[in-house]
């Protein structure tokens, strides 16, 4: 059984940020086009699609991780930020974001909220390992050198 674990991160979350924009109830909100990631970025995404990205790459990190709070998930989009001549240092990722792709996340029925923390339910571990799978199906065929995976 091909899981999440035997494919290369970059490649999942392009394929799953890619599934997710099928999905009426994962969408940008209006805010999105604007927002920063986080108070370490001095500009917003130049990516379009980059919500689509984060959800996907948040949804990973619970299946992996989880359970997970929005907390652990700040610290994990975290970064160094710019203090001009004095040292950097570390700060969280944007919550806001972070809690709003969760909450998608969860009205899609791919993620369930318990007291721990955030967790994959059934169908959203069936859902990445079928992306896995096909990642893998379509590796397999069409690059030799990843057919290890």
């Amino acid at each position: 059984m091909t899981t999440v674990y035997d494919i290369p991160a970059d490649m999942l979350i392009r394929q799953v940020a890619e599934e997710l924009k099928k999905n009426p109830q994962v969408q940008p909100p209006d805010w999105a086009a604007f927002a920063k990631t986080g108070v370490h970025k001095q500009m917003p995404p130049e990516n379009d699609d980059w919500w689509y990205v984060r959800a996907a790459s948040v949804f990973r990190r619970v299946y992996i991780d989880g359970p997970v709070g929005t907390q652990r998930m700040r610290s994990i989009y975290g970064g160094k930020r710019d203090r001009g001549s004095a040292p950097s240092q570390f700060r969280r990722g944007s919550g806001s974001v972070i809690r709003k792709i969760l909450q998608q996340l969860e009205a899609a029925g791919y993620i369930s909220h318990t007291s721990e923390g955030r967790i994959v339910t059934a169908a959203g571990r069936s859902f990445l390992d079928g992306v896995a799978y096909t990642l893998k199906a379509d590796a397999a065929g069409v690059a030799p050198g990843l057919a290890k995976y």
